[in-house]
């Protein structure tokens, strides 16, 4: 973030509206030095949430760009999200779904595009997926998600001609416990839009009856790969112990060697 630019934005921002420093202040609930310290841009003094404040006063909004030894971070979080979103897809695809990923729709002004877009032939069950490596506003996922379900039985239609009876919606969250600490913080909203957990959602994925709203904390490694892991190595473990030890057996020196029998 360029300080003294976003300092000069705020001051033309205040200017534009004939504010005074102080009318800034009192609209975004801080001191009158601050603002000063803003529009100067020494946001070292400053926390987030106070740029935050003043800028929302001002009807604009910044946007941190994080770098990391010279790079952006973007491309790492979407390696992150492509390999979940690979994982689950082959999940759904070991219980009979077909998907697509990143279905893009343009319908009424409306423009989005569907993570997992899945399909049950056998019972012309649609599934909406949003996946998710990390949670960040509540409001703004359900929003998004909702639109989504909406939308997603004509999409399925048109696109890939799937004539669904039922649509369901499904959070897929990346394990984690600043995910599970989100979800615990926000326990009451997503109960009541996303009551299903983990076990029923399995259950449902391998035998979808009626309609689904859940949510479903995932690790990138399947769990069948994680037990066929675990079963190997087990009958490595056991070849090794009932293999015959090999015995070393002292030659006192200066003794000649003996022919083997």
């Amino acid at each position: 973030m360029d300080d003294r630019r976003v300092g000069l934005i705020i001051r033309a921002l205040r200017r534009r509206r004939a504010w005074r420093q102080s009318d800034l202040a009192s609209r975004s609930g801080v001191s009158q030095p601050t603002v000063s310290f803003a529009e100067r841009g020494h946001f070292e003094t400053l926390s987030i949430r106070t740029v935050r404040r003043i800028l929302a006063a001002l009807d604009a909004r910044a946007d941190l760009d994080i770098r990391w030894r010279g790079g952006n971070l973007d491309q790492t979080l979407d390696e992150r999200h492509a390999r979940l979103v690979g994982a689950v897809v082959a999940t759904l695809g070991d219980a009979a779904w077909l998907s697509e990923i990143e279905v893009t729709y343009a319908i009424y002004g409306e423009r989005g595009s569907i993570d997992v877009l899945s399909f049950h032939p056998p019972t012309a069950a649609l599934l909406v997926v949003e996946v998710k490596t990390e949670l960040a506003s509540i409001e703004e996922t359900l929003r998004r998600l909702d639109e989504k379900v909406r939308l997603g039985r004509r999409v399925a239609s048109e696109r890939f001609g799937w004539a669904a009876s039922t649509t369901s919606r499904l959070l897929i969250l990346s394990e984690g416990p600043t995910n599970r600490n989100r979800v615990l913080g926000h326990a009451a909203v997503l109960d009541a839009a996303l009551p299903a957990g983990n076990v029923a959602v399995r259950r449902w994925l391998d035998q979808p009856a009626g309609t689904l709203s859940g949510r479903w904390f995932f690790s990138n490694i399947r769990p069948r790969n994680r037990r066929e892991e675990r079963v190997g190595r087990e009958r490595v473990t056991v070849g090794k112990s009932a293999a015959t030890p090999i015995r070393s057996r002292t030659i006192p020196r200066g003794s000649p060697p003996t022919d083997p029998a």
